[in-house]
């Protein structure tokens, strides 16, 4: 989908570490012509994607935000808006992690706090401040999700993490209602094991990966004009 978003401005969070998931969406955005706001919690590295993006042609601005401190996600979203006067396009809220976090009976609440901080809150805070410029474009946003919150799955040792992803889509249904009549579309993503350096290190060899380009591609198309009457949706990605 080459042009699909030429000259419109998307802003991806949780994009700074390389192997990831956020770094083929970065470059999928750019092939697709749109001006980039990349955000991340580690200055060099969300730094090091943005200068590899500009050495293949792209535009791109790079901030780094601790995405759950709602004053410091205020202050992101004002700088970005006075650098895109024209508006927002595309919000994409990558920014999340994952861990384990056992039984609930012999759980760490530290993990349970850092799951929805991480995976919930940052996806809440950066809606929250990039709305009125989504609405101003009548623009669309992606989430992540998790197939572990699907009907059939239990969460069972990882119930933090199902709760913050139960809880992400949660925000995208809401979201996608509340804003229809402004045109700002909602959507998010429920994959299973997705292939990252981090999934490859700890995951068995026998995994099945759903793979970076195909995430890239679908959160592309949702992002676009041709996605325009599709709203509310949680869609599973299996490999």
């Amino acid at each position: 989908m080459n042009g699909a978003l030429q000259g419109r401005t998307a802003v991806l969070t949780g994009v700074g570490r390389p192997g990831q998931v956020g770094e083929v969406v970065a470059q999928t955005f750019a092939r697709a012509g749109a001006r980039l706001v990349l955000v991340d919690r580690t200055p060099d590295e969300v730094a090091a994607r943005a200068a590899e993006l500009r050495s293949l042609g792209a535009e791109v601005a790079a901030y780094d935000c601790d995405l759950s401190d709602v004053a410091a996600v205020d202050t992101l979203a004002r700088t970005v808006g006075d650098a895109a006067p024209n508006g927002i396009h595309a919000l994409v809220c990558l920014a999340g992690g994952f861990a384990m976090s056992g039984p609930v009976a012999e759980s760490d609440p530290a993990v349970f706090h850092k799951m929805l901080a991480i995976n919930l809150t940052t996806a809440y805070l950066t809606t929250r401040a990039f709305l009125p410029a989504l609405r101003s474009t009548r623009g669309g946003i992606v989430y992540f999700s998790a197939a572990a919150v699907l009907a059939g799955t239990s969460g069972a040792k990882m119930f933090a993490y199902a709760a913050a992803k139960s809880g992400v889509a949660a925000l995208m249904r809401a979201v996608a209602a509340e804003e229809a009549e402004a045109g700002v579309r909602a959507n998010a993503l429920a994959p299973t094991a997705i292939r990252t350096a981090t999934n490859e290190q700890s995951m068995s060899g026998n995994t099945r990966y759903v793979e970076r380009e195909q995430v890239a591609e679908i959160t592309l198309y949702l992002c676009s004009d041709a996605a325009h009457a599709i709203t509310g949706q949680l869609i599973r990605l299996d490999a």
